[in-house]
């Protein structure tokens, strides 16, 4: 342990080099501070990604589909493909085992949806019960959309929290009849969405009746599958790009489709995606940690360059205690413990700074890519801990190099 003695003793052989002391421990302290910003933002861009694929499943796969912009068995182009509800229940069979949770979509963007006085134009999508799965989609109050609905063609409507809060206010709509369009729909649940006020401002009705009601007859617009997740990743988006080409080549041959026309017929696949992008994040927090690494090694070069000027400064000093007997690795143990101080001080500034920084401002930085930055403590303070090793190295140098310097030859150094 050191005694205060001691520490007052290192303490003033900085000051001696006040401004060089200051230059080295500005580095590391900056080093520091630099690295705990740069891992508290890398994992604000790690929650921010996170929070926009939680609003729906991340293991998707979405089908839609366009105009054809090629001419294929002797059809012309500009066909728009039609799909259809066999279409779904084909894929849906073929590829059971590999299905998750899966619903096909019927929606009216605009519709004129009404409750007493209260008007207004929401999207209203007719869907099927595992939707709610898909959307993860939370049941604030009643329920969602169930097998015994579609079967029955029930006029009932599931409604977003904000959608409510337009027309109902402050009601209870549970039971009470909104107009869609002139047509009465009994409200049975009330949703609210990860993906905001945005997703709320619309209405679910049994896919069903809104093929019914809307005269679709049995075309519907989108399909939605997710697929079984496996426990190792790679192996869970290799399944699932297999599934999304297979569903995409399998609507081409029933439509008559070419199989290179990119536009007819579309098929999103969001867990490919997250690979991509968590792939993306892994490059920047590895950018991160070379930039915050970087300006701390060059704070440690620092640190040795001023112990080597601080060695030269004292080296008839260094004489006097050898002539008086000290032993070797007692000068090697006072050039490191200045050593260490120095990092040691420096790299706890710094880290308290950069802590401050991330908690105090992070709560305020809320944006779709970049939520609530933080910083894991533990990886912060082993940092620091490795900084203090590293200076104890960069010292080592010029204390070994104190160490070996003959007493004769130190009381002769100008």
């Amino acid at each position: 342990m050191f005694d205060i003695e001691r520490w007052q003793e290192i303490f003033e052989t900085l000051s001696k080099n006040k401004l060089r002391t200051f230059l080295t421990g500005l580095s590391v302290a900056s080093g520091i501070f630099i690295l705990v910003v740069l891992l508290g933002f890398s994992k604000g861009i790690e929650n921010g990604v996170k929070s926009q694929f939680e609003q729906d499943a991340t293991n998707l796969i979405t089908v839609w589909t366009g105009v054809t912009t090629k001419g294929y068995k002797g059809l012309n182009p500009g066909r728009y493909i039609q799909m259809k509800n066999d279409n779904f229940e084909m894929i849906s069979q073929k590829y059971a085992d590999n299905i998750e949770y899966e619903t096909s979509l019927y929606a009216i963007w605009g519709a004129e949806v009404a409750y007493k006085n209260e008007t207004g134009n929401y999207r209203v999508r007719g869907a099927m019960p595992d939707h709610q799965f898909i959307e993860n989609a939370e049941i604030e109050s009643g329920r969602f959309v169930n097998q015994s609905d579609l079967s029955e063609n029930r006029k009932v409507a599931v409604i977003g929290r904000k959608l409510k809060q337009d027309l109902f206010k402050d009601e209870d709509p549970i039971d009470k009849n909104i107009s869609i369009f002139g047509m009465n729909f009994k409200v049975i649940g009330v949703f609210v969405d990860p993906g905001g006020e945005r997703e709320e401002q619309q209405a679910y009705i049994p896919l069903t009746t809104s093929q019914k009601v809307f005269n679709a007859g049995d075309n519907i617009r989108n399909m939605l599958f997710t697929v079984k997740m496996s426990d190792n990743f790679d192996e869970a988006v290799a399944l699932s790009q297999s599934m999304a080409s297979a569903v995409e080549n399998e609507l081409k041959v029933m439509h008559t489709v070419s199989p290179d026309d990119t536009s007819a017929v579309r098929v999103f696949n969001t867990l490919e995606e997250a690979k991509q992008i968590y792939s993306l994040i892994a490059t920047i927090q590895g950018v991160f940690w070379f930039i915050g690494i970087g300006t701390i090694i060059a704070g440690i070069v620092g640190v040795g360059n001023i112990m080597l000027i601080i060695v030269k400064e004292r080296t008839k000093e260094i004489g006097i205690r050898k002539a008086l007997g000290a032993m070797p690795m007692s000068i090697v143990s006072m050039i490191l413990q200045e050593s260490i101080f120095v990092t040691m001080f420096s790299g706890l500034f710094g880290l308290i700074a950069g802590l401050a920084l991330v908690e105090i401002g992070g709560p305020f930085i809320e944006m779709d890519f970049i939520k609530h930055p933080q910083v894991d403590f533990n990886i912060a303070l082993t940092t620091v801990f490795l900084l203090v090793f590293a200076g104890a190295i960069a010292g080592f140098i010029p204390a070994y190099r104190a160490a070996k310097i003959k007493p004769i030859v130190a009381l002769r150094d100008e």
